[in-house]
């Protein structure tokens, strides 16, 4: 299984940043902003090494998608193998996944929740159900949250208390259970805080 169960503060507390979404990393970071064990507070490394930095890149960028280790070499070859910036492909590959895009439309909180979601056979992609996470969407496909799913309390309150707006890349419609792809985000639509060039360094190598 690639979706990681382990505690979630830990992990963002060891990458500096709320990986997950959640609250409590937020209060976490907020109340232990150092990284995580019995010397977590006192560790003196002088400058980090280049090698450290390209593999918390790597780790930031694998838990916040939801990958495995094989599935995010994987995908990095693939984006190696495409035409264009190799980092660029790469991000722009994990953006059009199933789950990120329903965590973009708002009807998720998390990435986590987002996954679960489309797992549970929630949501229908071009008017098929697709319960696979890590399935791509193209630009022209229509994601829609099924019937059922839109009377969930959870889904009403993500809708209502997050209030998303989607990125430029995807067009909300159908009152806002229904997403459109435009076309494939451009760097400047993906906020997620990944230095992509440091994981094609380590990739690399």
């Amino acid at each position: 299984m690639a979706r990681y169960t382990g505690p979630k503060a830990r992990v963002s507390r060891r990458l500096g940043t709320n990986i997950f979404g959640t609250k409590g990393e937020t209060v976490a970071l907020d109340k232990r902003p150092y990284p995580p064990g019995e010397h977590g507070r006192t560790r003196r490394r002088g400058n980090p090494s280049e090698y450290l930095l390209q593999m918390q890149e790597k780790q930031k960028a694998r838990f916040t998608y939801g990958l495995s280790e094989r599935q995010f070499r994987n995908l990095y070859e693939e984006a190696n193998r495409k035409a264009g910036v190799t980092g660029e492909n790469m991000l722009r590959f994990l953006e059009m996944r199933l789950d990120n895009v329903v965590y973009r439309s708002g009807w998720a909180a998390t990435r986590p929740q987002a996954r679960q979601f489309v797992g549970h056979g929630h949501v229908n992609v071009n008017g098929k159900r697709v319960d696979i996470p890590s399935f791509r969407v193209r630009p022209g496909d229509v994601v829609t949250l099924r019937d059922k799913a839109r009377e969930m309390v959870v889904v009403q309150w993500n809708r209502d208390v997050l209030d998303r707006t989607p990125p430029a890349w995807l067009e909300s419609g159908e009152g806002g259970f229904t997403i459109t792809v435009l076309q494939a985000p451009v760097r400047d639509q993906i906020d997620v805080p990944v230095r992509e060039q440091l994981i094609v360094e380590l990739y690399s190598k």
